[in-house]
């Protein structure tokens, strides 16, 4: 009898699963933001460095200058001065999300922040870890690794078609 009661139950679930699954799949993807397809102008924002150990110690403005040189290099967004100037803040960070809960592994990540200039909201958060166990020229060379990936990453999200007007 407890065979028969596992048996009927066993075919239950794996009777819901392949629902839920095109369930999911029919789910249309979210819009994003405007801004984040439409900006033409950006303020580049350091928001310092979290990561307390190594090259980056003392809060470096490494991966800002990083940043910005991306940026400027490759021609997509014109870079202002001011944040009331833009119509995109990105706003970048060295962080090691490991140490904050205490750990002792080493594994950086750099983030990239998109902020509405206006409301100061998170629209899009862009991350990508950077490896550290290297000498220092291994550091900078994973630094601007990890930043050529958000590069990659921001080109791939801004590449969807603009939204409609209405």
């Amino acid at each position: 009898m407890l065979k028969v009661r596992l048996a009927v139950m066993s075919l239950a679930i794996a009777m819901m699963l392949p629902l839920g699954s095109l369930l999911q799949a029919q789910a249309p993807a979210a819009p994003l933001p405007s801004q984040i397809l439409t900006a033409k102008k950006v303020f580049i924002s350091n928001a310092g460095v979290e990561y307390e150990t190594g090259l980056w110690k003392g809060g470096s403005a490494q991966p800002y200058n990083e940043l910005y040189a991306a940026i400027k290099a490759g021609g997509q967004y014109e870079i202002v001065a001011a944040p009331a100037d833009a119509d995109l803040v990105f706003q970048i960070n060295l962080a090691d999300p490991v140490s904050r809960l205490k750990s002792s592994v080493e594994s950086p990540q750099i983030e990239l922040l998109l902020l509405d200039p206006k409301t100061h909201s998170v629209l899009w958060t862009l991350g990508q870890d950077v490896s550290v166990r290297h000498a220092q020229i291994g550091r900078n060379h994973a630094l601007e690794e990890a930043i050529g990936k958000l590069i990659g990453d921001l080109k791939a999200l801004t590449a969807q078609p603009a939204p409609a007007a209405k």
